[in-house]
Order: C-alpha cells, then sequence, then structure tokens
C-alpha cells in the first residue's frame, strides 16, 4: 500500500496485479508505505477502513482517495496458481506441484477451499463499505497505461516501472466446463471486472 498524502490518494495493493513493480517504482515519492507484513501491504478495502482511514480522519482530518488494480480473474487464478508451482512452497499444503490448473480452479469454486486454492476473491478485497469507504479508481491489470497515466498526472511526475515477483510461465488453458463453474461460482468477480470503465 502506497499513500501520497498531499495528494490525498492511497494506491492499495492487490495481490498479482502488478502494484509490487509501482511500490517499487513510487517508494521513494510516497509518504507512507506499506510493504510488510503481508496482512498489511494486502490490506482490502475493508481492512484499510478500519484501521487506516480512521487514522488519517481522526488525526490529519482528511478523507484520502482509494485507486486500485483488478486483472482478469482466469489471468489472477493463473497467476495464483503459477506462483505456487514454485519450488520453495514443494511440500507445503499451499503448493500446487502436481496439481493441473483445471483442478485448482474446481477447488478454488468449492465451498470449502483447501490450503492450495485458498487465495481469496477481488470482489470481495474491493468490497464497498457501508460507511461509504469504496475505490474511487478502478484499473484493469492489462491496462497499464491507463494506471500509469493516472498517476503520472496526479503525482506530477514521469513513472519508469519494472516488473517484479513475476511468476513462471505456463500455457494455461482452462477446460471450458469449468470456466463456466467459476463463472457461475465467483461471478462477483467477473461483473465487477467487466463494469471497470463504465
Amino acid at each position: 500500500m502506497l499513500v501520497f498524502y498531499d495528494e490525498r490518494l492511497v494506491l492499495l495493493s492487490v495481490p498479482k496485479t502488478g502494484t509490487t513493480a509501482y511500490q517499487a517504482a513510487l517508494r521513494d515519492r510516497a509518504d507512507f508505505v506499506v510493504s510488510d507484513p503481508p496482512q498489511l501491504k494486502h490490506a482490502p478495502v475493508f481492512r484499510y477502513n478500519r484501521w487506516f482511514r480512521p487514522m488519517f480522519e481522526r488525526v490529519c482530518g482528511v478523507e484520502l482517495e482509494l485507486a486500485a488494480v483488478m486483472r482478469e480473474p482466469i489471468s489472477w487464478l493463473g497467476s495464483w496458481y503459477r506462483f505456487r508451482q514454485r519450488p520453495f512452497l514443494d511440500g507445503s499444503p499451499n503448493s500446487t506441484k502436481g496439481i493441473s490448473f483445471d483442478d485448482f480452479v474446481r477447488a478454488y469454486c468449492k465451498g470449502d477451499v483447501p490450503k492450495f486454492a485458498d487465495v481469496g476473491s477481488q470482489a470481495k478485497f474491493l468490497e464497498p463499505q457501508r460507511n461509504g469507504c469504496a475505490v474511487t479508481h478502478l484499473f484493469r491489470y492489462e491496462d497499464q497505461s491507463a494506471l500509469t497515466a493516472f498517476l503520472e498526472e496526479r503525482l506530477d511526475m514521469k513513472i519508469a516501472t519494472d516488473r517484479q515477483n513475476v511468476s513462471p510461465a505456463m500455457d494455461l488453458a482452462l477446460d471450458p466446463k469449468v470456466e463456466a463453474i467459476l463463472r457461475r461460482k465467483r461471478a462477483a468477480d467477473f461483473e465487477l471486472y467487466d463494469s471497470i470503465g463504465d
């Protein structure tokens, strides 16, 4: 998470959406950088609303706008799947080694999600709160130029990013039947992604 106080802006770090590259590029420009632990670096809207927003509201008397990035849901799951293939997770309950992408997505759609497929939901991460705290600037991961242009204008600077934390490349073709299950079970993620730019 990056906070730009003068610009009244927070860039949330949705996992697997490339925000680590922006954090690396902008950490010296930000007023407040949360890079660890992961539970705070990747604070969803509800956690920001509960812990961070009151700090700025009560101490500084300001409300900050939230910006975030969302990845196409199948691509997002593919990134998680590939990340959890890495050797450092071998033997861990989070490892996807020996599990097909179809089986990973099937497991993700279960009511009782096994550890290796328990990666949350972008829609839940970005869910507006009852008090009105919500993301006001949402960008597609696949349209990095829009995010960069927004940040360059808002921060009045040029931004150059390098890819960070990249998972190994793999051909991930999802069976159409599994995709249909995913679209039905996780409809909120697809609906939110499709609404970006509306």
